[in-house]
């Protein structure tokens, strides 16, 4: 399956739920430590090789961008200056982007789009706060402060409005009701930071964490003094944890020791997939909701992969 080399290090890679040969890629320069951003978006083509539609520009690192559920053109990007970017891809590159929203005090590092609601998206800071975010209005609407340190991930649950959870460097991973005035629950997931969480997309109790212990843990939010399944695997911290949107127990991971895994968390022998097509650390995975078993992933080697669960990424 084709790659697609970016002038920059890749942070994240998003498959849009709109098209199933499109997916965006945001990258920044120097590892995201100093220098510019660039989110590509990309088009799969049945010759093979992968066409860049368009690209857009930042003055800081990219570091995760988001599609809308509503809006087949319209991409968020989390970016190192604190700033939230609103991007519209029927308009040219010099009429973006359409919005530039800057309330964090720190680097935005995920960005996620409400998939229920549709119409809002919640922005993690490293400044230990989530904000939450509608496309018609140029201030945030809430702003959740609880964590004691960076967070690295918010995710919206996959069938509730309302509900998401967040991943921070506190090593907690809280559960959020909009509705309410503050977190609803507390998991004391791991020892380390935690990077990521995802929910699971058939289960609305099941949520999985990824951490600096190099361990995926899988949890029921309705028993969390035990988690569900504890995944090794991974020699060093694990920076993206996806679960997939075709089958239930099915799980996706990106670590800092370059390889992309694909477990199943009922079974015994959990690792179900190994792929280790990046020469630098692997830090963003993503699962096409269109194609089952078609996966993307991009690192700081500055090179995404599409493939085909099953076959070899770095294959022509």
């Amino acid at each position: 399956m084709p790659f697609f080399k970016t002038p920059f290090n890749g942070y994240a890679v998003k498959f849009s739920p709109f098209y199933e040969n499109r997916l965006a890629v945001a990258t920044s320069q120097n590892f995201g430590i100093l220098g510019n951003g660039r989110i590509h978006v990309l088009d799969l083509t049945p010759a093979g090789p992968i066409a860049e539609l368009c690209a857009f520009d930042t003055a800081d690192g990219v570091y995760d961008c988001t599609w809308s559920e509503d809006n087949e053109n319209l991409l968020v990007s989390a970016v190192a200056d604190g700033s939230v970017k609103l991007w519209d891809l029927a308009l040219p590159p010099t009429s973006n982007p359409i919005r530039s929203l800057h309330e964090h005090s720190r680097e935005v590092h995920s960005v996620d789009w409400n998939p229920v609601r549709r119409d809002s998206f919640l922005s993690s800071s490293w400044d230990d706060t989530i904000k939450l975010w509608t496309v018609d209005r140029p201030a945030s609407v809430r702003t959740f402060k609880e964590h004691a340190y960076c967070v690295y991930s918010s995710v919206w649950n996959p069938r509730h409005a309302d509900v998401f959870a967040s991943a921070s460097g506190d090593c907690t991973v809280r559960i959020w009701d909009v509705r309410e005035p503050g977190s609803t629950m507390i998991l004391p997931g791991h020892e380390f930071e935690i990077l990521s969480c995802d929910w699971n997309k058939y289960d609305d109790c099941c949520i999985a964490t990824a951490s600096v212990d190099k361990s995926i843990k899988v949890w029921d939010v309705r028993s969390f003094r035990v988690p569900v399944a504890v995944l090794n695997g991974h020699t060093y911290a694990v920076r993206k944890v996806k679960f997939s949107p075709h089958r239930d127990s099915l799980i996706a991971s990106c670590s800092y020791d370059m390889s992309v895994c694909l477990w199943d968390y009922r079974v015994e022998d959990a690792l179900v997939g190994r792929y280790d097509q990046h020469t630098e650390f692997a830090v963003g995975v993503d699962m096409s909701v269109l194609v089952e078993g078609l996966f993307a992933s991009t690192g700081w080697d500055e090179l995404v992969y599409v493939w085909q669960h099953g076959t070899d990424p770095r294959a022509p």
